[in-house]
């Protein structure tokens, strides 16, 4: 494929006629030509209220055709910033004053706590008003002004902007390019050899690097379409299915888990839709899982591994084989190597730690020196996965170096769990660890020393919890100790302490 840099350059690849984006409700799709226009008029309207090349708009939308053409049309001129719409209203604040963002769009008449936290912090609302075909929308609100950078973005402008959750209470910047995004929608298509026909049935979430990166921007760096559904639905997910007629969707595993337990009363849909393929990512599949979900539909299952900082995808097991389970596949687009604690590169077999480079990696967090410095080795980003290359160079990961909570896809901060519960009156001391699941992968846990002669429920530090962080973050088991295990070094076992404790889910 040929070198695209701007997101702008992706919807010029599609055929004016063809369908770039529909949606599941019967409603005209959006082609080709009428996604650029939007675009062009998406860019013209936010530099006339002052918003142009580097200025960052929050986005809080709810899953559908709509979210992905703002993302898109706001990207081709601005920087983007989606937002979890699950977040409670001090969470949204944190994240629009970090990101300084110079306006917030929100659907119109929707209701969301990301309303209050913008008027609180000052940053002037866009809504969204659909109209026409699936994702087609016009802007309202905003000032008159003039945007110090006009125009549609170049290679070097920041397309999107994602915290990432990490070691550290405080999530990190993650900037990411022109360059970066459309490098890794290029790496995408290439990997899954997607072309024009291809329909994709998107039911990953629009505010996470997955959803925008391998389902939207991947479909429109080949020409082809993308249905947008309300996010994912195991009910629906085979009425979609038949409805659409989509070639391939991608999806995390809980996700193929949920759809694996619906397939046999769904095997005539199964039989009448054939898919090209299915793509995993963003948590470890297990293995008879990937072969369950092959046997079922009878084509090809393809786990990658992404992250955040690598603008998403890093490896894919091949199309066309040979695949391996349990295994995260070759190389696929980025330089990947495996580097020891000294930041040589190690051979072929030995274990350490996993190491990429390349155009659809991140320069590095923003205003972040210490943990640059921590991330980046000799031009080498660190992944903060320990892993192996085997004889036919497939990435085997072993394990993580991070202290990162992988709940389903979705990543948890500890140290941001432990700072909410340390905040009841009654915690003394509160730890957040992961606890293994058959499912997600990892499940939030938390260990809980009381304040002496305080008296503290389950129920009620959770409940305490939902206040401040999303349902994702609360801890679905929380042990109350006397005192929390300490590792040889003195330091809180927080690495291990489900085991060394007896508690699964």
């Amino acid at each position: 494929m040929s070198p695209i840099r701007t997101i702008a350059g992706l919807l010029d690849v599609g055929e004016a006629a063809r369908p770039a984006l529909r949606a599941t409700e019967g409603r005209a799709p959006l082609t080709y030509a009428a996604f650029r226009d939007l675009a062009a008029r998406t860019v013209a309207s936010l530099n006339a209220i002052g918003i142009g090349r580097g200025d960052r708009v929050a986005i809080v939308l709810p899953n559908g055709p709509e979210m992905a053409a703002v993302f898109v049309a706001v990207a081709c001129g601005a920087t983007t910033a989606p937002l979890n719409p699950s977040y409670r209203e001090d969470e949204f604040a944190f994240y629009i004053e970090d990101l300084r963002a110079k306006a917030l769009i929100v659907m119109r008449g929707a209701e969301t706590p990301a309303r209050a936290a913008a008027a609180k912090l000052g940053v002037p609302l866009l809504e969204v008003v659909p109209e026409g075909p699936a994702g087609s929308f016009t802007l309202e609100g905003g000032t008159p002004g003039s945007a110090a950078l006009p125009g549609m973005a170049q290679p070097e402008d920041v397309a999107l902007v994602l915290h990432t959750s990490g070691t550290t209470a405080r999530p990190k910047i993650v900037p990411l390019t022109q360059t970066n995004v459309t490098a890794s929608a290029t790496n995408i298509a290439a990997a899954l050899s997607l072309a024009p026909a291809d329909v994709c049935l998107n039911v990953m979430p629009l505010f996470h690097i997955h959803g925008l990166i391998a389902a939207v921007l991947g479909s429109l760096r080949a020409g082809g379409t993308v249905v947008c559904t309300p996010g994912f639905d195991a009910l629906r997910f085979f009425r979609w299915m038949e409805e659409e007629r989509p070639s391939w969707f991608t999806a995390v595993p809980t996700m193929h888990q949920a759809i694996l337990s619906r397939a046999e009363r769904n095997r005539e849909i199964i039989e009448r839709v054939k898919l090209r393929f299915i793509r995993s990512s963003s948590a470890s599949l297990p293995g008879p899982v990937m072969e369950q979900m092959e046997a079922t539909f009878g084509c090809p299952l393809v786990e990658s591994y992404g992250m955040t900082e690598a603008s998403h995808q890093m490896c894919s097991n091949p199309l066309a084989g040979p695949r391996k389970p349990g295994k995260v596949g070759r190389p696929a687009g980025p330089e990947v190597a495996i580097m020891a604690d000294d930041g040589t590169i190690l051979p072929q077999g030995e274990i350490g730690e996993v190491v990429i480079r390349g155009p659809n990696v991140t320069q590095g967090y923003e205003a972040n020196p210490d943990a640059n410095a921590k991330a980046f080795t000799q031009g080498w980003f660190r992944t903060g996965d320990q892993g192996l290359f085997d004889e036919d160079g497939f990435l085997l990961l072993t394990g993580r170096l991070k202290e990162l909570i992988n709940r389903g896809g979705e990543k948890v901060s500890p140290l941001e769990v432990d700072g909410v519960l340390s905040a009841h009156p009654a915690v003394a001391q509160a730890l957040t660890f992961a606890i293994p699941h058959a499912k997600l992968g990892e499940e939030v846990g938390a260990a809980v020393v009381l304040r002496e002669g305080s008296a503290l429920t389950e129920r009620e530090l959770r409940d305490f919890a939902a206040k401040s962080l999303a349902d994702f973050k609360v801890p679905r088991k929380v042990v109350f100790l006397p005192e929390i295990p300490k590792g040889a070094t003195g330091k809180l076992m927080r690495i291990g302490l489900a085991e060394k404790l007896g508690i699964s889910l």
